[in-house]
């Protein structure tokens, strides 16, 4: 796995489980994964020639990221190294313009959206779309990074001269949305797919805090959604796990966001499902038959810990295992900074409004925001 993150990391142990050999290939040994992985390769995911030592190793390379360039990816094709997914399909997830492009051809809903160079292109936009206007840049953005909601077209003018020369950007509507959804599909080389049950996200600041798994959503809503995650996975011929965001609006379900690899609205599965998303990417890269996604209960409620008050997170361990030998703590092994996502929380259990409270109160005390 090109990347030493949490995902590389949680990767590891259901590769353990599984018998199966696991590498990785990451920035520094410090990173979640290298910790934790016996012979973790230190390398540049940037750098072609790292990319092809680490490759000498493998029998198939895949990504906790998708920031590994294309055109390498390529070259290891073409000299035979197996990589899932592919580069066709990964510049779907790092390229947000391709990615419209191609869903849009195919049919699948989006939000309305254009290519837009000035503020004039915004403004235009913005006709049609109405202010305000949701910029993105086409490239590099994560966790709300590169995504900018402008009022006007002097706000259009005041982002575009701040970005870095050449930046490509995408222009969205701002969709009245009823909640956030995701879904997780997995797709093996041969086709065989699987798709785990539609889950609510909760964004803040760009970042996803909580998950609610199943999502309180009507029947038909949910089978429309996983209905749509399945043809884009078939569409842009995904090997891996795919994660599909969405906004559920009062239409129907429209795509927002794409992720090729584990992703942060399925880590309930690991408490939660047959098959954690961790262990799906491994049998869908490896061409393994695929697991089960049905859930072990009626509701799994995750919540993401941020770093906050406490630099040792550890000490509040007595507390939440105490008050809640239910609560599922999960660490990165990741040094503790203001906001940054440092683990996650799961319960799993029947009385949805009794496990929001639960794992609510187990992010918060971890983070150091309550104190009781």
């Amino acid at each position: 796995m090109v990347g030493g993150g949490q995902l590389a990391r949680m990767t590891h142990q259901a590769a353990i489980a599984l018998g199966v050999g696991f590498e990785v290939l990451a920035a520094d040994p410090l990173e979640s994964a290298a910790q934790v992985v016996r012979q973790a390769v230190i390398g540049n995911h940037d750098d072609l020639a790292d990319l092809r030592l680490f490759a000498e190793r493998c029998d198939v390379i895949t990504f906790d990221h998708e920031h590994v360039p294309t055109s390498h990816l390529r070259t290891l094709r073409d000299e035979g190294v197996v990589v899932r997914p592919g580069p066709e399909a990964l510049e779907n997830a790092q390229d947000k313009l391709v990615m419209r492009a191609t869903l849009t051809q195919a049919g699948i809903p989006c939000p309305m959206w254009a290519v837009v160079g000035t503020a004039d292109d915004v403004a235009e936009f913005a006709v049609a779309a109405g202010w305000p206007v949701v910029l993105k840049t086409a490239r590099g953005g994560y966790d709300g990074k590169g995504v900018t909601l402008v009022d006007d077209v002097n706000q259009a003018q005041t982002v575009l001269d701040a970005a870095t020369p050449g930046t490509r950007w995408l222009a969205e509507q701002k969709v009245p949305f009823i909640r956030e959804l995701a879904v997780q599909v997995a797709r093996s080389p041969h086709g065989q797919a699987a798709v785990y049950p539609v889950v609510q996200t909760t964004q803040i600041d760009g970042i996803c805090r909580e998950v609610i798994a199943p999502a309180p959503i009507d029947d038909d809503v949910a089978l429309a959604a996983q209905d749509i995650a399945l043809l884009v996975a078939q569409t842009l011929e995904v090997t891996g796990m795919l994660a599909v965001e969405m906004f559920q609006t009062s239409e129907g379900v429209l795509v927002n966001e794409l992720a090729m690899r584990p992703h942060n609205s399925g880590h309930w599965s690991i408490d939660g499902a047959v098959t954690s998303q961790f262990e799906q990417h491994l049998r869908a890269v490896l061409d393994l038959p695929l697991g089960s996604t049905s859930a072990l209960a009626p509701f799994s409620v995750m919540a993401n810990v941020l770093g906050g008050h406490h630099p040792d997170m550890y000490r509040a361990y007595l507390h939440c295992m105490a008050r809640d030998p239910g609560l599922r703590i999960h660490m990165y092994g990741k040094d503790v900074r203001p906001g940054r996502n440092v683990g996650h929380v799961t319960v799993v259990g029947e009385d949805l409004d009794d496990l929001l409270e639960r794992a609510r109160h187990g992010a918060a005390y971890l983070t150091g925001d309550i104190t009781e």
